[in-house]
């Protein structure tokens, strides 16, 4: 590969502010947006205001909590000789999206239910939420200088310094033969943020059953993340040849399928369950 670019994105020269790391900030930006849309929504359909917010303060939380397990459990040599601090150090990065979606939702859903409030009402109005704090989380990674794909020389190719290149294989850490890669963060959060605007634009025009909209956030984040995982270059574990988050997607994708195939109607309206 020539050492050429036309143009390039750069990456930023820090990635805290004090104690602050951006990684953490855009974490919480995105949280604070998908809160606020799914609230929005949720009143606007006639839902009380202190329900998205209830929900939250549980399914937060528990989102961080399977963030921080699903990178354990795919990612579990990184913490090879590690003492068991560092299963709790999330400065640096080391959050699962699968995982933090799944305990975050589940717990959600969990909470909505205590609360009284229909399942597939709650689904509708938060789900668009969801890709929306993904593709504003996913800056962090640019900050961080980490989760790339592989070497390019596109315009929008994104340089890496070279203290950032011990996670890739070696044959791809030389600055001057490879100055410049794929932005997968770029990629993933413009998607993101596309199907953020799809799903609403989807609901608006009725075309998901009630509670369904969900599965066009399965099929739309694993259609994304298949071909962007495919694109990265750092390390996983695989199973049969593809990396852990490749048989995620193809699983989201199924489980999308499933949801709208899934027999029967669900009745019209909001709110309690009848």
């Amino acid at each position: 590969m020539l050492a050429v670019t036309i143009a390039s994105i750069p990456s930023p020269p820090f990635s805290a502010i004090g104690p602050l790391t951006i990684y953490g900030l855009c974490i919480a930006l995105g949280v604070v947006a998908a809160v606020w849309i799914a609230n929005k929504r949720w009143v606007d359909r006639g839902g009380h205001e202190d329900d998205i917010s209830t929900i939250a303060l549980w399914a937060v939380p528990a989102g961080v909590v399977g963030a921080r397990l699903y990178h354990i459990i795919t990612d579990f040599q990184r913490f090879e000789g590690e003492s068991i601090t560092a299963f709790f150090n999330i400065r640096a990065g080391g959050l699962g999206i699968p995982g933090g979606m799944f305990a975050g939702v589940l717990v959600g859903l969990w909470v909505a239910r205590r609360r009284g409030i229909n399942i597939g009402d709650v689904l509708d109005a938060t789900v668009p939420g969801l890709p929306l704090a993904q593709a504003i989380g996913r800056w962090g990674n640019w900050f961080n200088q980490e989760l790339y794909g592989r070497p390019t020389n596109l315009p929008w190719g994104l340089e890496i310094d070279a203290d950032h290149r011990g996670a890739i294989p070696e044959e791809f850490r030389d600055v001057e033969q490879f100055p410049t890669f794929h932005p997968t963060f770029l990629y993933e959060s413009l998607w993101n943020f596309a199907l953020a605007a799809a799903l609403i634009w989807i609901d608006r025009r009725g075309w998901l059953s009630r509670g369904r909209l969900i599965a066009g956030y399965l099929l739309g984040y694993g259609a994304g993340r298949l071909w962007i995982e495919a694109v990265r270059i750092d390390p996983a574990n695989d199973i049969a040849g593809l990396r852990v988050n490749i048989w995620m997607s193809l699983a989201l994708l199924v489980g999308g399928v499933a949801i709208i195939a899934w027999p029967g109607e669900r009745s019209a309206g909001l709110g309690k369950d009848r």
